[in-house]
């Protein structure tokens, strides 16, 4: 099988990660994390939402962190924005691009924004049309791509609909996540299948949760249909409010040792990405959820 010879990660541990924590962390320890993550060589980084403080309190200080950051050249620092008023504020934080979400699944769209799907486009075209006006890219999310946590089994036929509804909106890249975790290769690869018909491959990442352990093999099979851009969260930090029981994101250190071993270009130091994983750890008081840290960890000792 051939895999994508060069694979870029989209870290998402700043926001993904870090809004499901119970201890609020502040925001130069936000900041340095991000300057961390940069340092190993991520030149995508999510770095927070400008999403109401009173659903997600963990990132009420984003612009805090924006103003402060010691931005790299050639890092993105994106933003999740759930409406026009997140968007302007984004433009004021001088953002290089902006993360839209929708849902696979109709019972979770309402739960998390308290819309139908159908709405949740409507809801997004405004902040679409600003962006290209700006020239800021967006980049969409589809939530549910395998199970839902109210429905069940979501057809993959679905998730298609939705991701090329956000390419029709102007998402320059679809990021398909399994919210839940419950994830095996062959429904992933069921599911790539059937959004590819429907969106190019090119324009399509990889966003899984290990909640049953599948994470690793999942994106492995999301690499061996093609799919070349991964989400990941250092640490393996993360998880869902509105997913019962959701573990955290696959961990950006079990990711690039695959990738490495693959053969695939990352540009990522893992050693330093490793570091940059403990280091949150420890703030957050606990150990780092990815295997490949630990190993490296017990290797150093």
């Amino acid at each position: 099988m051939r895999w994508p010879e060069n694979v870029r990660l989209v870290e998402v541990a700043p926001r993904d990660g870090l809004q499901n924590e119970a201890k609020t962390v502040p925001a130069a320890v936000k900041i340095e994390l991000i300057e961390r993550l940069a340092d190993a060589g991520i030149t995508a980084i999510e770095a927070g939402s400008f999403v109401s403080p009173k659903w997600v309190p963990q990132m009420a200080d984003t612009a805090e962190v924006l103003a402060g950051l010691r931005r790299k050249e050639g890092v993105s620092y994106s933003v999740l924005v759930p409406n026009m008023q997140g968007y302007e504020t984004a433009r004021r934080a001088k953002v290089d691009e902006v993360a839209i979400f929708a849902a696979a699944s109709e019972s979770f769209s309402r739960r998390n924004i308290n819309c139908s799907i159908a709405e949740s486009i409507e809801r997004f075209a405004p902040v679409a049309e600003a962006a290209r006006r700006d020239g800021v890219k967006v980049r969409g999310y589809v939530s549910c791509v395998i199970d839902c946590p109210y429905e069940g089994a979501i057809a993959p036929a679905a998730v298609a609909d939705v991701a090329a509804r956000l390419l029709a909106l102007g998402c320059y890249e679809v990021s398909l996540g399994d919210t839940v975790g419950t994830g095996t290769a062959g429904r992933v690869e069921a599911m790539i299948d059937a959004v590819a018909a429907r969106v190019p491959v090119a324009r399509l990442a990889a966003h899984f949760h290990d909640t049953y352990g599948q994470a690793v093999a999942n994106l492995l099979a999301a690499l061996g249909k093609g799919v070349a851009v991964v989400d990941s969260s250092v640490a393996g930090l993360g998880g869902c409010p509105y997913a019962p029981g959701a573990a955290g994101n696959v961990a950006s250190e079990d990711v690039v040792y695959l990738l490495d071993g693959l053969g695939a270009r990352t540009g990522i130091d893992l050693a330093k990405l490793a570091a940059a994983g403990r280091f949150i750890s420890k703030e957050i008081g606990r150990e780092p959820a990815s295997k490949a840290a630990r190993a490296l960890s017990a290797k150093a000792a």
